[in-house]
């Protein structure tokens, strides 16, 4: 596999740029044709949102003092083992103002340790859910009983209400993006996941009451912001929740931002399997090629041995929630934000395919992805 070693960039040179005049060549959406060209060189895309069992959401993922390269490296090697090649994973705007060149340092060594797993990650940008309100440094434990008790927005409803921070918002885009834009380790960028979600049972209070107006104007920009470093891989964000009647007339503003920028279509759909596929159907209809970045919600009827088989039949790439059980307990379902689980195990696992020693939690599961990515 062809590597183009990323280029390192000081925050200095991050805020000359954007202070002297154009310095980025910026490009178009890709073509149809260029889209369908580079998704044929891909082999059938199987992963993981990936987040180490010892971190509770991205900030303590990617934070110096909370990063292990040794805990990554043994938990792609269980992905590896069963075929999987990609993962999706979370990056936050306060890592690059904290320390953008220790940051990108970092992100080389993740992508280090999953080339070596042949894993090329999905890097997603923004988040608009679960706490607005995201802070570095220590993060707080789990809260006992609930499903993703620490995972925060990117960016964080300060930085989100205050355009004069717009510009250290372009800065992270830039910066991250533009270090790696020619690294092939890197599968594709997601620029923002659930854009505008309301968080209605988790944080609904805090979240600001123009989040959907400030983020619809966000958007767009943050692609334009990526492709002005010319990355090599394609763009996306992935619409869920999507009317799928014929016309589509009832989407959203968000949702036709999302489809109408994105070079590659992405989705999430935590339902039956015949929805998912009458959202595969629908999405195909854009003609370009499509990815299921979130999938599998055992207690609400997505699953793996019926999802797997359609995407695999149809090509669609196929990216679950949760890989090893850890900080997130997203084990957990999402109703436990209401009824935490403290006594009692809920019956069946939400989502998560590995125990924290790397066992599996359905052997049948790991058994079926083996099967279809010709592990056994």
């Amino acid at each position: 596999m062809k590597r183009v070693k990323s280029v390192f960039i000081t925050p200095i040179l991050i805020v000359v740029g954007l202070c002297a005049s154009p310095v980025w060549a910026q490009t178009a959406r890709w073509p149809e044709l260029k889209a369908n060209a580079w998704y044929a060189k891909q082999p059938w895309l199987i992963g993981s949102n990936y987040v180490p069992k010892s971190a509770i959401n991205q900030l303590e993922m990617w934070q110096e003092a909370t990063f292990d390269p040794v805990e990554i490296d043994t938990e792609l090697t269980w992905a590896e083992a069963m075929g999987m090649n990609t993962m999706r994973v979370f990056l936050h705007d306060l890592l690059w103002l904290q320390d953008a060149y220790g940051f990108q340092k970092r992100i080389d060594q993740f992508l280090t340790i999953a080339s070596r797993r042949h894993i090329r990650p999905i890097f997603v940008l923004f988040d608009s859910c679960w706490d607005p309100l995201p802070h570095l440094g220590l993060q707080h434990p789990p809260v006992p009983g609930v499903h993703n008790s620490g995972w925060v927005q990117s960016p964080g409803a300060t930085a989100l209400a205050d355009a004069n921070q717009y510009p250290r918002l372009k800065a992270y885009v830039q910066g991250v993006v533009g270090a790696f834009a020619k690294d092939d380790r890197i599968l594709a960028w997601d620029l923002w996941n659930e854009p505008g979600a309301d968080n209605a049972g988790s944080y609904s209070k805090n979240e600001l009451a123009d989040k959907t107006a400030r983020v619809t104007a966000l958007l767009p920009q943050a692609f334009e912001w990526a492709r002005e470093v010319t990355p090599v891989q394609p763009l996306t964000s992935g619409v869920w929740a999507v009317d799928t009647s014929p016309d589509g007339a009832n989407l959203g503003e968000l949702q036709q931002i999302q489809l109408r920028e994105s070079d590659i279509i992405s989705f999430h759909n935590y339902s039956w399997p015949e929805y998912f596929e009458r959202e595969v159907m629908w999405l195909k209809k854009y003609g370009r090629p499509v990815i299921c970045t979130e999938y599998m919600a055992r207690s609400v009827g997505s699953t793996f041995d019926t999802v797997l088989p359609i995407a695999k039949r149809d090509r669609v790439g196929a990216i679950n929630w949760g890989f090893v059980a850890g900080k997130t307990q997203t084990y957990l379902p999402w109703e436990s934000w209401e009824h935490p689980y403290v006594l009692n195990q809920p019956p069946v696992w939400f989502h998560e395919v590995l125990r924290p020693d790397g066992t599996s939690y359905r052997q049948a599961e790991v058994d079926l992805i083996r099967q279809l990515t010709g592990k056994q």
